[in-house]
Formats: structure tokens, sequence, C-alpha cells
């Protein structure tokens, strides 16, 4: 089980929050180099499309054909973006491996 400390309490789940507009985090990983890209975004399919069609700077320039490794559904936004944040901050290419392999990032409060 994969746990980050954005908060002290108990363990939530990504269904435990409420909000009123639904965000993922997601995980690509460069077919070439194995490179790791973290993103969040409101439509999954909208921004995964975007990465495919170069509309995305960083994923077209550093990390080219990718698999979508990791999704994760929030029932906020504002939640998946700061999990993004979070984990961009974590540079462990182990850790996200972890997270990539156990399917599930849970959420500290």
């Amino acid at each position: 089980m994969v746990e980050h400390p954005l908060g002290k309490g108990k363990v939530m789940d990504s269904n435990s929050i409420p909000g009123s507009v639904d965000g993922y985090v997601y995980i690509l990983k460069s077919l070439k180099s194995g490179r790791f890209y973290i993103g969040s975004t409101e439509n999954l399919a909208r921004r995964i499309k975007e990465h495919r069609t170069g509309k995305t700077n960083f994923v077209s320039r550093y990390i080219g054909e990718f698999s979508v490794v990791f999704e994760q559904k929030y029932n906020d936004i504002s939640l998946a973006r700061k999990i993004e944040k979070w984990l961009k901050s974590q540079k462990d290419k182990d850790f996200l491996r972890r997270i990539i392999e156990e399917g599930k990032i849970l959420k500290v409060f």
C-alpha cells in the first residue's frame, strides 16, 4: 500500500473525498527511454489524446511514444492536482514503480 503525507489522520481511498468535478491522476511511461510523466486532468480520454497528438510540449519533446501505466480517479479535481504535485516532488522512480505495481495511491489525512 502506498501512502503519502498530505495530512494526518485516517487513511481514505480515492472515492472517500466528495467534490463537484472528478479528477484523474495518471502516469505515462516512455516506450523508448523508460522516463515517467505524471499528470492530472478532469477528462482523462481527452488529455491522453492531446498527449498522443503532440499537443503537450513536455510529452512530445521528452517522452515521445508512451504507454499509460497508471490512472486513478478522484471525486475532486483539486485533490488530484495536489496528489500530482506531491508525486512530482518525490523524484523517486522506485516509488512510482511501486504505485504502478500496486495500482493504487492512498491519501493520508
